[in-house]
């Protein structure tokens, strides 16, 4: 992160931000339900190599319609690149083939360590680090979901989908801190779907090579899944993601992954008959308190040793 765009960041609380950030969290928890349902039918890395080429299709032509330019400087394609390969082709691919595997609970909980990781990578890659205030909301958060989670998580854990979704959270720290430097210079759309592409370019080979591809039941469910993937988590989602880290940061905008399980397991409720109880309630309070800690923090600058 240069120190132009760290200026970008807009200090102490922000309702607007909050507000992109609940609805980006809500998208992004309802990709765990659709994500089972498409897997159950269609090979993991087929279907999303399917998905990266169709929304980066609509990306690249909503750039077009809004007059936005699909040449990008240097510093634009090595940030897209990043995303492209660490956000699609690595952290979706591991975690929609994990899911083959371990339950979609302990997938959510791995992959709400992710503000952590993120918070400890931009200090370590660029010195910038939050206050106490953010810091406690960072670890307040991650015990909510912890109280979320704990009565969910099965034994017998298989270790290979455990580490995937280990990699996965670990390549979408690097794709985070990617954001802002793929979109300073405008052009959010075209950005969008050319790393929506690189991935398709990224997946695309693995899956004709490994995997088995046939035609899949085209029941109701598994159409409906795929079109809410491509429209909502590859979309709309994605685009409040560029627009939060730009606005906030990317520590402040990863402590909404702290509200993917709870929100995950409302989804499975409503869309899979799955049980909620008091642990949930218990856990959304606690996880609520640590993000507002978050977004009301100060980011700062940690100083060089002197020579």
């Amino acid at each position: 992160m240069t120190a132009e765009s760290s200026a970008d960041v807009r200090p102490g609380f922000d309702l607007g931000a909050l507000v992109m950030g609940l609805l980006f969290a809500l998208m992004w928890s309802s990709a765990y339900s659709t994500a089972r349902i498409i897997v159950l039918e269609v090979p993991p890395l087929t279907a999303l190599s399917a998905r990266f080429a169709i929304s980066g299709a609509l990306g690249i032509g909503i750039a077009l319609l809004l007059g936005q330019k699909l040449r990008l400087d240097r510093r634009q394609w090595k940030a897209c690149v990043v995303m492209g390969v660490c956000h699609n082709g690595i952290c979706l691919s591991a975690n929609f083939v994990s899911m083959q595997w371990i339950e979609a609970s302990l997938a959510a909980i791995i992959a709400s360590t992710m503000p952590l990781q993120v918070a400890l990578l931009n200090l370590v890659a660029f010195g910038i680090r939050l206050n106490r205030m953010g810091i406690g909301g960072l670890l307040v958060g991650f015990v909510g979901v912890v109280i979320i989670m704990a009565g969910r998580i099965s034994f017998g854990l298989e270790f290979l989908g455990v580490a995937l979704c280990l990699v996965a959270t670990i390549a979408l720290c690097f794709a985070t801190l990617a954001v802002r430097q793929a979109t300073s210079g405008g052009n959010l759309f075209a950005i969008m779907g050319i790393q929506l592409w690189i991935g398709c370019a990224f997946v695309l080979p693995p899956a004709l090579i490994f995997e088995t591809i046939e035609a899949p039941n085209l029941s109701f469910p598994l159409i409906a899944a795929f079109v809410y993937q491509t429209l909502v988590p590859g979309m709309v989602a994605l685009w409040l993601w560029f627009v939060l880290v730009k606005r906030v940061g990317p520590t402040r905008a990863a402590a909404f992954h702290f509200l993917n399980p709870f929100l995950g397991v409302m989804m499975a409720v409503i869309l899979l008959g799955e049980h909620a109880g008091v642990a949930e309630l218990v856990g959304v309070v606690v996880i609520t308190a640590g993000i507002v800690a978050v977004q009301m923090a100060s980011e700062y600058r940690r100083p060089k040793p002197l020579p």
